[in-house]
């Protein structure tokens, strides 16, 4: 035994050797200095020798530490860091050590991935006495403009430079100019633009003000470097971003790397002889004066803290839900895996528990036995069957797909399941021998409200018209016909089937009251949507027909001798017609109906009644019998959304009666016996009776939806799909000429690298913007940030006056003056300010 113990060390000590020295990828924002090169990963700073092997780490915090740069003389290193939940520039002894801050105005954020951040380092005075940094402090423009900064390692205020906007700079070498760029988009993930914010060089003299263009071409120069008489930058000029050097005299650029697969992403210099950028992940130096690269070879020795396995509570990642057949358990799809929870007692279930793959839109079967969803467990998006008790093996029941789905729908009889892909193709899975039939194919997009009739015998949906407008159709089960039965001037949507089989209510936009606009003569349409009940037969009556109160007769009998009251000869036939009949004959409309739905297609458009409701901004319809739930809100503004909160309401169709059955609900899910509702209310679920006055209330706990979270696992599988969603949805097939299959193949292995979520952003980013695409970006994700600060600012811009040792007012923020009575917190507490006053300085 003790051999054995003795050996499995010695095995695990060499596999575990071999791999702490496997190389490390995904290293970012390098800066190289002497013999040491720092760089980012994993959202820490390390430093390598500049031959490679084990990195050394510098910072370990559950923030981000970013855009380090050496100090001239290689000493220090100053550095974005979110030590305190926002980013302010710090700097470190470059042997490590306690960062110290250096700025202390808040940072605006956290900002989408595109925006960069605030307070971003770019580097040092010549001198080596202040840092130069980029802040949105005074981007009275939007985040977009911004400008840069130097401020002292001693601390104090920050001061501003004179280009009233700039992006990256680095000074000349005796600190009397700087190369910059005035447009800052470093982050947009659009390689090989050309359009009006592709970003141009800009030598700005500091001390006559004038800026002067270098070799500028219609594509990006950017990461300007100065080093000793030369500029030198990075351009996609070649289609991909290479190293260029600007000659003086000829006012031309010259080309010293010539990468065509990868990128040169964010070089910098020593500012004497070398350069080190990012390229497939690793770093490399180039030696101006041989004119070489050589690669580094580094190891990075991260503890994977943002790797590691964890039980994680997914409540806050709940993007589907829905109720069991009889409402006793709520189905939810919540980061990728579909859960049961018990309505009041019972286990939290999670069903499919798989960081491997993204499960959704689940639907639990007629009989509560099973539940059918999508899932991309196989590479592609297919139909799957799991038990609802989570025991038993996971069945496919599709392989065909090769396109994204769309949420599958059971018949009532559970013998079949609808549904559709992206491209517009509505199916019906037949469950007994799984074979997939293509009912329709919308030449018009996507289809997705198609549900069933209590019988499950048709089923209903909408598909797009030439007009732009929706249409309603049914298939038949036993015609296996599509049939359109809604007239195409008018749009529609939301078909949902009366359970007794007489009416298929649907949304229509049929209402017009526009609303003028006060600036121009222009108008805004809204509250347009009406619901409306579609006849099945032509013997159905029309439930809202004028009421009228009656005289009733104390004998039961008419004027005319006959018996019963008036209006019921109908009836009386009716019953004399069936009083010859078998009882096994003779079923009641009510069974007919849940045995099968007979339509009359003949002049079925005709038939619409429009249920006695204003119009307004209806969002969604379902029917039990008796009643209509449909959800209600207002009209959202540019730039904020409606003052009118959102409401759903219950229409009672015997009383012609709607309610509001709980205001501010979010999203809503019906039980399949129409006895129970869940609605979402906030981050809170609770189920309520399914009938006006929102009766029997039970809070529905989400606490116990926990994933076994393999971050290496998900983090592929969202590339994955990342990479499906663009295949299927980009706006046109040709993916503008590039081949994306071979672009996943290019960036996929990458993925193994990752560290944190932030690399992940950064390699399906850097994948999209391949396809030379504005506007597709990506962002979010599971970032460890302490809470940002909360601040309040005095509303004016101080600045120290070195001779008298205090503090005065530079700068009231524009816009406030004495017509608009601007009052900052100064002036709250009594305080009158105005423009070069002076106020003394606080220690601290």
């Amino acid at each position: 035994m003790k051999v054995k113990f003795t050996l499995g060390i010695l095995v695990a000590g060499i596999l575990g050797g071999a791999q702490g020295f496997a190389e490390t990828k995904l290293l970012r924002f390098p800066d190289i200095s002497n013999d040491l090169v720092v760089f980012c990963h994993g959202g820490d700073l390390w430093k390598v020798s500049t031959e490679g092997g084990h990195a050394v780490r510098l910072t370990a915090h559950p923030g981000q530490e970013l855009f380090p740069k050496f100090s001239p003389d290689g000493k220090w290193i100053a550095f974005t860091g979110q030590y305190d939940g926002d980013e302010q520039v710090y700097v470190m002894p470059t042997a490590g050590g306690v960062p110290k801050q250096l700025t202390y105005y808040p940072a605006a954020g956290p900002l989408p991935p595109r925006w960069g951040y605030d307070h971003q380092v770019y580097g040092w005075t010549p001198d080596g006495e202040k840092v130069l940094f980029r802040s949105l402090r005074d981007a009275d423009g939007g985040k977009t403009l911004t400008a840069l900064y130097t401020v002292s390692v001693e601390g104090g205020l920050p001061s501003m430079l004179p280009m009233p906007t700039s992006g990256a700079g680095d000074f000349s070498p005796d600190g009397k100019k700087i190369l910059y760029s005035p447009l800052f988009r470093d982050f947009r993930t659009w390689k090989r633009y050309q359009g009006g914010w592709a970003q141009d060089l800009y030598v700005f003299d500091l001390e006559c003000l004038q800026a002067t263009a270098i070799d500028n071409s219609v594509r990006t120069e950017r990461d300007p470097m100065w080093i000793g008489d030369d500029l030198y930058f990075a351009s996609d000029r070649g289609d991909r971003l290479n190293l260029y050097r600007y000659d003086w005299e000829s006012k031309t650029s010259e080309a010293l790397t010539h990468h065509q697969e990868w990128d040169v992403r964010w070089p910098s210099s020593d500012g004497e002889s070398r350069i080190v950028f990012e390229i497939d992940g690793v770093l490399a130096i180039y030696d101006i004066a041989s004119k070489t690269e050589t690669r580094l070879s580094i190891t990075v020795p991260n503890d994977g803290l943002a790797m590691r396995p964890s039980r994680y509570p997914a409540y806050d990642n709940i993007e589907d839900f829905s109720l069991s057949p009889k409402g006793s358990r709520a189905l939810f799809v919540a980061r990728g895996d579909v859960f049961t929870a018990p309505i009041e007692k019972g286990p939290t279930r999670n069903l499919t528990n798989s960081s491997n793959a993204h499960d959704k839109h689940a639907r639990w079967s007629p009989d509560g036995r099973k539940i059918a969803f999508i899932s991309d467990l196989s590479g592609e998006e297919q139909i799957y069957l799991i038990d609802q008790s989570g025991r038993g093996e996971l069945e496919a029941l599709t392989s065909c797909h090769q396109v994204m789905l769309s949420a599958p729908e059971w018949s009532p009889d559970g013998s079949r399941l609808a549904y559709s892909d992206k491209d517009g193709k509505l199916f019906v899975l037949s469950l007994d021998n799984k074979q997939v039939t293509e009912i329709v194919d919308a030449p018009r997009g996507g289809i997705y409200d198609y549900t069933w009739s209590a019988c499950g015998g048709h089923l209903a949906f909408t598909m797009r018209e030439s007009n732009g407008f929706n249409r309603l159709y049914l298939w038949s089960v036993d015609k296996q016909k599509v049939e359109p039965v809604t007239d195409p001037l008018f749009d529609v949507g939301s078909p949902t089937w009366d359970p007794e089989g007489d009416y298929l209510f649907y949304l229509s936009r049929r209402e017009f009251a526009p609303q003028i606009s006060s600036i121009e003569w222009n108008y805004a349409g809204s509250h347009d949507q009406q619901i409306y009940a579609l006849a099945l037969r032509k013997d159905v009556k029309n439930p809202f027909a004028p009421e009228s109160d009656e005289v009733e007769f104390a004998d039961n009998k008419s004027d005319d001798g006959n018996e019963g009251k008036e209006n019921e000869e109908d009836i009386e036939d009716v019953e004399l017609e069936d009083s010859g009949k078998n009882e096994d004959e003779a079923k009641t409309k009510e069974e007919v109906a849940k045995s099968y739905i007979v339509i009359d297609y003949d002049g079925l458009s005709q038939q619409s009644i429009r249920v006695p409701l204003s119009a307004d901004n209806i969002r969604g319809l379902a029917a039990t019998k008796g009643f209509l739930f449909y959800k209600t809100s207002g009209s959202s503004f540019y730039g904020r959304s409606s003052n009118e909160k959102p409401a759903l309401s219950v229409f009672d169709l015997t009383k012609r009666k709607s309610e509001t059955f709980l205001e501010g609900a979010g999203g809503w899910a019906l039980s399949a016996d129409g006895q129970k509702i869940l609605v979402r209310m906030g981050g809170s679920f609770a189920c309520y009776d399914a009938k006006p006055g929102a009766a029997g209330k039970q809070v529905v706990s989400t606490s116990g939806l926990m994933v076994d979270r393999q971050p290496k696992e998900e983090w592929m599988t969202i590339f994955n799909e990342v990479w499906r969603r663009y295949r299927d949805f980009f706006y046109v097939e040709n993916m503008h000429g590039f081949d994306w299959e071979a672009i996943g193949e290019q960036y996929r292995p990458l993925v193994k690298h990752v560290a944190h979520r932030s690399d992940l952003n950064y390699v399906i980013g850097e994948m999209i913007s391949e396809l030379n695409v504005g506007h597709a970006y990506i962002a979010g994700g599971d970032f460890e940030i302490p809470d940002r600060p909360k601040v309040a600012l005095p509303g004016a811009r101080f600045e120290l006056d070195l001779a008298s040792n205090k503090y005065r007012i530079a700068k009231i923020l524009s816009g406030h003056n004495e017509e608009t009575k601007y009052r900052s917190p100064l002036t709250e507490i009594g305080v009158n300010i105005s423009e070069g006053d002076y106020i003394l300085a606080i220690d601290g």
